[in-house]
Formats: structure tokens, C-alpha cells, sequence
């Protein structure tokens, strides 16, 4: 399930956003610029794409039934891709749009300087939300560099927050040159291929989210670290002679499914093998609480080599 913390970054981007898309579409309305108009949508679009997450996270903390064993934990998963679907589709698809209609038919935009005025107080109000995500996200990622730290995160809640912040917040820039160039050097058009520039900003957010959260919902494995941990906590048991294989997955952020094959020592009782299985399971998730569910079978190295196929299309009877 994704923390309490995921929680307050996107809380603290819903108000944000709200307040910017109100002042945002106000000043637009007043001043018919096509570059605040974008702006605008753009805020209601990441005010919408909060309350998906925020749903995607009550939906994923629903406890396993019969018709999902595993539990819900993917649903976030979903909801984080249908918000990089939104953003594509709405966010960027309008704003190029209003762009390429504004630099065919330009016109003058009237009191520019109530746009630079709104641009600067969104530009407060987004620093809120991108201060917390930021600094939540440097919390979690440690020494990792960023962006290997973006790939290797299981939790779109907070990754997807942070990019709509910097898009955002490099929208309200592309925004501002615009105006300012519009303005200054009497060239209407400079409004809509600042629209233009902004929808292209949040096409690339959108790709970007569409491609991480499209591997989660496929099915991610965890950390190496973690995955070299559980390996040496369940070697070194010394019922176990060989570990045949390891899988782990990602069920939701802080929820993963270990399946574990292992070769164990023939002269033992099963009772000892069973012993020695419970403290595996036992010594694992108390060094890793995220591992939730676990399934360990026993099974000997070459049974277990001739019952796995490398190959999808090596099915039995074909």
C-alpha cells in the first residue's frame, strides 16, 4: 500500500492546483491569453489527476477476496496510468490546440501585465507542492541518482506528483517568456507557440508517466537489494541446499509477492523441513515488511529444472 507521505504530497498538490487553476482561468477570461488559457487547463487537469491518485489509493488499500486473491494494491497502478492518459489526451491535446488556433489567428493579448502578475503568485502557490514532493522523494531515494531513482520506484503516487510539479513549474516559465515576448516585440503569435511549447512539455510528462507505470502494472520484481537479501537470509538456513528460484512482484508500492523454490537436505524429518520454512518465511518478513505474501514450495534441483520452461513456446504436448 503507498504511505501516509504519498498522502500529503498529493494533498498538498490538489490545493495547490486548485488555487492556481481559479486565478489562472480568471486572468485568461480577462485577458484573452491563449498561453494562460493552457496554464489554466493544465491546473485543472492536475487537480483532477490528484483526485484520481488519491481514489487509485482507497481502492488499492481494499483487503484480498475471493475474485482477487492478491489484493487490490495494482489498482493505483491503473489509476496512475489513466492519469498519464488524461494529460496526454486533455492537457496536452488543448493546449496544442489553442496554440496552433492562436498562432494562425493571432491577436493582441489586452493588460499583459495581470498575466505576469498571476504567473508569479502561481509560481508561489507551485512551490508549495514541489518543495513537499521534492523533498519526500529525496527522503526515499537516499544517494540513488534521480532519475535512476524515478525508474526504480513502485510508487506512482509520488513519481507522478513530481513530474506534473516540474512540468508545471516549467509551464509557468514557457508561459511567461510568451507574454513577455509577445509583448515586447509586438508578436501576437509568440502567445500560442508558448500554448504550443506547453503542450508539447506535457506530452513528454505523459509519455514519460505512460511508460513507468505501464511496467508496474506488467508486473515489476523488487529491488535487487531486496532480492540479494532474501537470497542470503534463505541460504543461509542450512536446511536448504539449493535455492532453485526466486520471484518477487510488485503488488502495490509497499506490497510484494515472493515465491521461493527451494532444494532442501533429503536426511531431514518433515518436521525439520517445516521448521526450517517457517523461520525462512519469519526471518524475511521481518527484515522486509513490504514482502506481504509469501509462497515456498520444496522440490529437488532436477525436478524443478525439467518443470520450467525458458521458452513460452515450449508448452507440453506441442
Amino acid at each position: 500500500m503507498a504511505s501516509g507521505s504519498s498522502k500529503k504530497v498529493i494533498y498538498a498538490a490538489l490545493v495547490g492546483n486548485a488555487l492556481i487553476a481559479v486565478t489562472k482561468f480568471a486572468a485568461s477570461a480577462y485577458t484573452g491569453s491563449s498561453a494562460m488559457l493552457s496554464e489554466a487547463i493544465h491546473s485543472v487537469v492536475d487537480t483532477s489527476n490528484q483526485v484520481l491518485l488519491l481514489y487509485g489509493l482507497r481502492q488499492a488499500r481494499r483487503p484480498a477476496d475471493s475474485s482477487h486473491p492478491f489484493g487490490y494494491g495494482r489498482e493505483l497502478y491503473f489509476w496512475a496510468f489513466v492519469v498519464a492518459l488524461i494529460i496526454f489526451s486533455v492537457g496536452s491535446g488543448v493546449s496544442l490546440y489553442e496554440g496552433i488556433n492562436k498562432v494562425l489567428h493571432p491577436h493582441e493579448v489586452s493588460n499583459p501585465h495581470i498575466n505576469y502578475i498571476v504567473l508569479g503568485v502561481s509560481m508561489l502557490f507551485e512551490a508549495f507542492p514541489l518543495t513537499i514532493a521534492f523533498k519526500e522523494f529525496n527522503k526515499r531515494r537516499g544517494d540513488t541518482p534521480m532519475i535512476a531513482a524515478i525508474r526504480q520506484s513502485k510508487d506512482p503516487a509520488l513519481f507522478t506528483v513530481l513530474f506534473e510539479d516540474i512540468a508545471a513549474m516549467s509551464g509557468l516559465a514557457i508561459a511567461f517568456v510568451g507574454l513577455l515576448l509577445a509583448e515586447h516585440l509586438n508578436l501576437p503569435w509568440m502567445d500560442g507557440a508558448a500554448s504550443i511549447g506547453i503542450g508539447i512539455l506535457l506530452a513528454g510528462v505523459a509519455i514519460l508517466l505512460c511508460y513507468e507505470t505501464k511496467a508496474l502494472i506488467i508486473g515489476e520484481a523488487a529491488s535487487q537489494d531486496v532480492i540479494d537479501g532474501v537470497h542470503t537470509i534463505t541460504s543461509s538456513n542450512a536446511a536448504v541446499m539449493v535455492i532453485n528460484e526466486l520471484r518477487t512482484m510488485h503488488m502495490g508500492p509497499n506490497d510484494i509477492l515472493l515465491a521461493l523454490s527451494l532444494d532442501v537436505d533429503n536426511d531431514l524429518p518433515a518436521g525439520d523441513i517445516e521448521e526450517a520454512i517457517y523461520n525462512i518465511e519469519l526471518a524475511i518478513k521481518a527484515k522486509y515488511p513490504d514482502i506481504t505474501q509469501t509462497f515456498i514450495e520444496v522440490q529437488s534441483a532436477a525436478d524443478h529444472a525439467e518443470t520450467v520452461w525458458t521458452r513460452q513456446d515450449e508448452v507440453p504436448g506441442e
